[in-house]
């Protein structure tokens, strides 16, 4: 729930010292400024899938030949296949040949594809906050450095009915940290980038999102995340680092906040 000042306030919005926690006004609510679209990253924002991608790196790199530490393993959260790949090789001592690329992206793929059927969920109250922005026209994407053969699957246990598009890693000249996916979505939905609002939980996709242009809302698990500059962190909005509870009404101040101060 939203942290609840102990006095009133006729503002719809106000800053107490350095907080953005927002108080909001009910009469104000209808002012605000909507998003043109939002972009969403899929693993660790929608879907509590990190963990499993985290095992599966794990997985890979073992077939490699050394298993990498949990510290090591941080640097490939969010990153493309072919840079998770080089992390685990360069942690093996392992020169890659041609068609191992491939290979691994099979055997890793088809083992994160598993877990995905066994073991994925969906963050708590991210079905009725999309609900609630579907029924109120925010049109959506999903933005995500997962490639289509893995990503379909948890796009549709999260319901394709939300999305007036999807984005994945390999449909893109460069994956994220590149800002080529969120540039691309902004294409699509024929809106400045400055006017789409994005939420994402790794260094590697607020990067992206930042260079792109948009405005970002940052949700990382844990304080080893290394959040940009231009990322405003979730917590700084509300009192978690989740959206569990969220509204449509909330998205709407933060995003209007955050513009403003832009």
């Amino acid at each position: 729930m939203p942290l609840v000042h102990n006095r009133i306030h006729h503002s719809a919005l106000f800053q107490e010292k350095d907080s953005l926690i927002l108080v909001p006004h009910p009469d104000a609510v209808s002012s605000l400024t909507k998003p043109a679209a939002i972009f969403w990253d899929m693993d660790g924002t929608l879907t509590n899938s990190e963990p499993l991608w985290a095992e599966a790196t794990f997985y890979l790199s073992e077939l490699l030949g050394k298993r990498l530490t949990p510290t090591q393993r941080l640097a490939t959260i969010g990153a493309t296949f072919e840079r998770t790949l080089g992390i685990c090789a360069d942690n093996a001592g392992v020169t890659l040949q041609p068609g191992d690329s491939d290979r691994y992206r099979a055997r890793m793929f088809d083992y994160v594809k598993g877990l995905f059927a066994r073991k994925l969920e969906i963050f708590p109250g991210i079905p009725a906050l999309l609900d609630e922005l579907k029924v109120d026209g925010v049109p959506m994407m999903v933005t995500t450095n997962t490639e289509r053969n893995v990503a379909d699957a948890a796009i549709s246990a999260l319901g394709r009915q939300y999305f007036v598009d999807t984005i994945c890693g390999d449909e893109v000249p460069a994956g994220k940290p590149a800002p080529d996916m969120y540039l691309e979505a902004a294409r699509r939905i024929g809106a400045k980038p400055a006017q789409c609002l994005v939420f994402e939980d790794s260094a590697t996709g607020m990067r992206a999102a930042v260079d792109a242009g948009c405005v970002v809302i940052g949700l990382p698990e844990g304080d080893e995340v290394e959040v940009p500059p231009e990322v405003t962190e979730l917590s700084r909005l509300r009192d978690s680092r989740h959206l569990a509870g969220a509204q449509a009404c909330d998205v709407y101040e933060w995003f209007s906040k955050i513009s403003a101060q832009q």
